[in-house]
């Protein structure tokens, strides 16, 4: 069986000694910031880290930026330069299908 590549090397994350793909996006989704860096660059513009920042409710610089490194790590997040952060292709995948589960919190949060 041939070997397939991955953005993530396979390694024990939190939850999980097997490193399975999910776990290791989840794990890496889980952290803070993460989640939050992708939803407000899913508009298909880049931002800077101060914008970025702000955005993100003045999140620690020295936490969205350990959080920006993993996501461009991973293949999420790019830094174009004079530009700002955004996401690439893979990102814009992942934040498409956030859709789903954001339109699903809108519902629920208007239950009576």
């Amino acid at each position: 069986m041939p070997k397939q590549g991955s953005a993530m090397k396979k390694r024990a994350v939190r939850g999980s000694s097997s490193g399975r793909p999910v776990m290791a996006l989840l794990d890496l989704l889980g952290r803070r910031w993460s989640l939050r860096i992708i939803w407000e660059l899913r508009d298909d513009r880049a931002l800077t880290s101060r914008a970025l920042r702000t955005a993100c409710d003045e999140a620690s610089p020295t936490v969205l930026q350990a959080r920006l490194s993993e996501l461009r790590e991973a293949g999420f997040v790019e830094l174009v330069a004079g530009d700002g952060y955004r996401l690439t292709g893979l990102g814009k995948d992942l934040a498409e299908n956030f859709l789903p589960l954001y339109r699903f919190a809108e519902r629920w949060s208007k239950r009576a």
